[in-house]
């Protein structure tokens, strides 16, 4: 089987065969994190999410946020249905939690930048 590797930008081909539900015989990988980024897809895939949510008073309309951790790849469209149905009000700083614990992953969702309050002058 082939997959490619998602872990830096250049993006090996990636040769495995599956044995008792393991990824076995691992060949393209060019560094030993596409080895393990392998096992990984194959036994419980993770993806990082980052999107943008609606904030209110700020100079921008939308606020950047992204995942604390990678969550389980089967729970991304719960993650998204919980994120398309949050808002935030400015001032907001990098790394404040928006919404913890997002779909019961255990993860939560953060600002992946600063937003200050819009002024007014």
């Amino acid at each position: 089987m082939e997959l490619t590797c998602i872990v830096c930008p250049r993006g090996c081909t990636i040769n495995y065969e599956i044995e008792n539900g393991e990824a076995v015989h691992i060949t393209g990988n060019a560094c030993p994190r596409g080895k393990a980024y392998t096992e990984t897809e194959i036994k419980a895939p993770t993806r990082m999410i980052t999107s943008t949510i609606p904030i209110q008073g700020a100079s921008m309309h939308q606020l950047p946020v992204i995942t604390s951790a990678p969550i389980p790849k089967q729970d991304i469209f719960k993650v998204m249905d919980e994120i398309h149905h949050t808002n935030a009000k400015a001032p907001v700083k990098v790394g404040d939690i928006l919404i913890p614990n997002v779909a019961n992953t255990g993860i939560d969702i953060l600002a992946a930048r600063s937003m200050d309050k819009k002024s007014t002058s």
